[in-house]
């Protein structure tokens, strides 16, 4: 298994170094036959989420999508892949940070009774109390 670095998963989603994305699909395209041979951490992939919106101005669809293929490509092993599908589908339907809906569906696995935060775009996620 290999880690991943958020540089890599952003060459590959926005293209914008033909060099470096070609060396990124060789990378996946080498471990396509093995499942969960490329690791991708939580902190990736708040990294990714802040890059793909802050420097690159992309969508929160586009965002979401990204996150989506992540989810369902088999050769990637996601730190937690099912808060991370979570967290992505509420993102996708709200106003809050992909970081605010991971932490949030990751404070209810662990059984935290509410999340409480001065963030007012975090209103209306599951389990959040502002303070």
């Amino acid at each position: 298994m290999l880690a991943i670095d958020t540089n890599l998963l952003v060459r590959l989603f926005v293209d914008d170094d033909a060099a470096q994305a070609r060396k990124v699909r060789d990378l996946f395209d080498h471990h396509v036959e093995e499942d969960s041979a490329l690791w991708i951490s939580d902190i990736v992939l708040v990294e990714l989420v802040w890059t793909l919106d802050r420097a690159y101005s992309r969508s929160r669809d586009e965002i979401a999508n990204a996150l989506q293929a992540l989810t369902g490509n088999a050769t990637v092993h996601l730190e937690s892949a099912l808060a991370v599908a979570q967290a992505t589908a509420l993102y996708a339907q709200g106003r809050a940070d992909f970081a605010d809906c991971l932490l949030v569906i990751k404070a209810a696995q662990i059984g935290c009774e509410s999340v409480r935060t001065f963030d007012k775009k975090m209103r209306g996620l599951p389990g959040v109390k502002l303070l």
